[in-house]
């Protein structure tokens, strides 16, 4: 594994640690941190599409989605999506 690997690896561990400290006023669960944030915890001053896709893809093997809002980034486990209504057939007809 190469160095942006292990930084990569590295991050998906530190956000997936955040998910359970209380911030925020709230004591676990969801968050945003921002894109400015999420540089300095990579150790880059330039977040391009490729790192941003294998750092979601790292947090989804950890059981979270990582989404870009641009400026931030939101973290939610997956757990929040399985009570979702599903669309079926009928309803894309």
């Amino acid at each position: 594994m190469n160095e942006d690997g292990k930084s990569l690896t590295a991050a998906a561990d530190r956000l997936a640690e955040f998910y359970s400290l209380s911030f925020g006023g709230k004591e676990k669960g969801r968050y945003r941190i921002a894109a400015k944030l999420m540089r300095h915890l990579l150790g880059r001053r330039r977040l391009y599409e490729d790192d941003v896709r294998e750092l979601a893809r790292a947090m989804f093997d950890r059981g979270y989605v990582l989404i870009d809002m641009d400026s931030y980034f939101v973290l939610m486990s997956t757990n929040t999506f399985t009570n979702y209504r599903r669309a079926n057939e009928v309803t894309v007809a």
